[in-house]
């Protein structure tokens, strides 16, 4: 069901410092900061050869990421995510096996301006997954 990695999102407290990091040291091709409000953050993408880290920052008061570097100040790891061909499909075989599916249970246009959807992180042995549809 599941095809490549898509990304790896990483929460950052200071997103000037993060992107510095993977562009000067690690010398990684990275975007400019990219708002998204719908979702509560900024987003740089770095770009690899065979996938893309997500530099997730809050954006608002009511950005989920916050949240998460509450819990975590120096940053993290937030979640993976996996392309696949049909996000309903995908969807609906993983509620027939008992997978949650976060909020509505709907796709919305994530970041990459594609479908996504969320999966509980207690189903997956404690990672937040999100699908998208490629």
């Amino acid at each position: 069901m599941i095809g490549r990695l898509n990304h790896v999102a990483i929460a950052v407290p200071d997103l000037e410092k993060a992107t510095a990091l993977y562009r000067d040291t690690l010398g990684a091709k990275v975007s400019a900061p990219v708002p998204e409000p719908d979702h509560g953050v900024t987003v740089v993408f770095v770009e690899l050869p065979n996938t893309k880290i997500e530099l997730l920052h809050p954006l608002g008061e009511k950005s989920p990421i916050q949240g998460f570097l509450d819990k975590n100040p120096a940053g993290g790891i937030h979640h993976v995510c996996y392309e696949v061909e049909d996000i309903i499909a995908a969807r609906d075989q993983l509620k027939a096996k008992g997978a949650r599916v976060l909020g509505d249970g709907e796709p919305k246009i994530g970041a990459h301006k594609k479908p996504v959807l969320f999966l509980h992180p207690k189903d997956f042995v404690g990672t937040l997954v999100e699908l998208e549809q490629i």
